[in-house]
């Protein structure tokens, strides 16, 4: 457990590099990477400010604006979550859509969102829009599904 955990720190550290998105040359790096990054921005500890904004470097800046505005009311005056959320893939990210500069994925998995109050576990998936030439998640939207929904398969 402890080598995923740095395998994933050293992985999100070099996606920051500068010449890391031009070295990114095929959609299946570009998906891995989108999945990596996704998962990441969604696993976070309540109270935690630094943890959480470490995401940021992985999103365009308009789509760290608004993964914020999904979160408002949700952080303290300190930027910190007010609850902790992990999110665990149930298989690899699917590509939905290509166009032009953008790939649309989906991750389904299960997201567990908690507090002091108590937990809630959710059938769930991802939908992410990855900018191909930056190599940055520029929409990342939570879905929850349940009885036959088919949109977290």
């Amino acid at each position: 457990m402890r080598t995923n955990l740095w395998t994933m720190v050293i992985g999100v550290l070099l996606i920051g590099l500068p010449g890391f998105a031009q070295n990114m040359q095929s959609n299946s790096e570009l998906v891995t990477f989108g999945q990596n990054a996704a998962i990441a921005a969604l696993n976070f500890q309540e109270g935690d400010a630094v943890g959480f904004n470490r995401a940021h470097v992985n999103f365009t800046p308009e789509g760290w604006k608004a993964f914020l505005k999904h979160m408002e009311g949700f952080l303290d005056e300190k930027g910190a979550p007010t609850f902790t959320c992990r999110f665990v893939a149930s298989h690899d990210a699917t590509v939905l859509t290509e166009k032009e500069d953008v790939l649309h994925l989906r991750i389904p998995g299960t997201l567990t969102q908690s507090n002091k109050l108590g937990r809630t576990t959710y059938k769930a998936a991802l939908e992410v829009d990855m900018q191909r030439t930056a190599a940055k998640i520029q929409r990342l939207e939570q879905i929850t599904c349940v009885g036959s929904s088919t949109a977290c398969q």
